[in-house]
């Protein structure tokens, strides 16, 4: 019995290079609004949307891809990895923090997140005590090596910012900031000072012009009310992430706790698939409380496979399935919350599919968004207009009455024994 369904979309015969310009035609993709439309992709922006067929004359096209039985979306954005610790859960002994070592690991944690479809990912790095720069050094490294398929951006963890070991620890923060580490952060409640930890970094980011994006549970209301004040006003803005424990404190405390940081401005990063740097992996943010107080929220992956989670999968549609079944949120609440929110969060350009905006998208097998979170096996990744990965995945059944009977769709050729 031949195919049901259209074959995996191929990639286009020649792709340009990471500096290269091209026409390319998205051809026969289905929207979240049920149209069904052709795509032209030209100078690393969208240049046209228009029904099925209508765009192959308007002039001359460079390379098509079919995406016919696809769902076409704003690719997802990862806005909190930990590169330097990714894929090390399997690692005999201590983990390397050899820069060789990390930057390998940065470059394949990326790549797999970028199959999922995150075209920007921002990463984690600590610095300090043993790692120094090398860490952050070797993730830069990954950064530059990753240019024209993916935007990385690193995070500087220092451990300690206050008291007499602190200055060591403020040293290197502002070093890294220099080296290349375009946001500030680390974790405020391992400090013995955690008020005057996120003072120390608030001055640096303010000092450099840089974002800010804090690690903690959130378990202590007081504390969070004086990062608020705080933080508020700073621009390019202010992080926290994953709140778990915001969702463990008395209703009216976590409510009005999310109105203190709506109003400063504060976005929050929940981790549904699990913590990372042994935050505490069992609590979630609490997301609908702090959406419906204002605050922004988006959700990222965590560990991917470290000690933190060692079955982490770093995928954004899977945090945005878990938002969706565990957390309440529709199908296209969670969605923004893994791509417009947690763009916003990184800084980045709003995406739609329209004519204008940039060329970051995901096309995912299925017509509907709930069924694409549901069993979004089969991806097309494109990032600055190009096709920057492909997921091909086939499933096969052996023949049955039922399955002639009934005319169910049935994906291979192949007999299954």
């Amino acid at each position: 019995m031949p195919d049901s369904q259209p074959q995996p979309p191929r990639p286009p015969s020649s792709s340009p290079g990471p500096g290269e310009t091209s026409s390319l035609l998205l051809c026969g993709a289905r929207l979240t609004d049920g149209r069904t439309v052709d795509v032209r992709l030209g100078g690393g922006r969208i240049e046209a949307v228009g029904t099925a067929g209508s765009l192959g004359g308007t002039r001359a096209c460079g390379a098509r891809v079919d995406l016919r039985g696809y769902l076409l979306l704003p690719a997802p954005a990862e806005p909190h990895a930990h590169a330097d610790t990714a894929l090390s859960a399997d690692t005999e002994g201590p983990v390397s923090h050899e820069p060789q070592d990390v930057q390998r690991r940065a470059t394949e944690a990326a790549l797999l997140q970028l199959g999922h479809g995150a075209t920007a990912l921002r990463a984690h790095v600590r610095v300090g005590d043993v790692q120094g720069l090398g860490a952050l050094a070797a993730v830069l490294q990954a950064r530059r090596a990753l240019r024209g398929l993916a935007e990385l951006t690193t995070v500087a963890m220092p451990r300690v910012l206050t008291g007499v070991a602190g200055a060591d620890g403020l040293a290197v923060l502002r070093d890294a900031v220099k080296m290349g580490a375009s946001v500030v952060g680390g974790r405020p409640d391992l400090d013995p000072d955690p008020a005057g930890y996120v003072e120390t970094v608030l001055e640096v980011a303010s000092e450099h012009g840089c974002p800010v994006d804090l690690h903690t549970d959130a378990g202590d209301p007081a504390r969070l009310a004086r990062l608020a004040a705080m933080a508020g006003g700073l621009r390019p803005g202010v992080t926290l992430s994953p709140c778990g424990d915001l969702g463990r404190l008395p209703s009216e405390v976590a409510t009005r706790t999310a109105d203190q940081l709506a109003a400063a401005g504060v976005a929050v990063v929940c981790l549904p698939q699990g913590g990372c740097c042994g935050v505490d992996r069992r609590g979630t943010a609490p997301v609908r409380l702090l959406r419906a107080a204002g605050v922004r929220v988006a959700a990222g992956s965590g560990a991917l496979r470290d000690v933190s989670n060692p079955v982490g999968r770093g995928d954004p549609l899977e945090a945005a399935f878990l938002l969706a079944s565990r957390h309440g949120l529709s199908p296209e609440e969670a969605y923004e919350a893994v791509s417009s929110s947690a763009r916003a969060v990184l800084g980045l350009p709003e995406v739609r599919v329209e004519a204008g905006f940039p060329a970051e998208l995901l096309a995912v097998r299925g017509d509907r968004l709930a069924g694409a979170l549901s069993l979004a096996y089969s991806r097309v990744v494109v990032h600055r207009g190009r096709v920057v990965a492909r997921t091909s995945a086939v499933r096969e059944y052996c023949s049955s009455s039922a399955s002639v009977e009934l005319g169910l769709p049935r994906q291979g050729r192949g007999q299954v024994s």
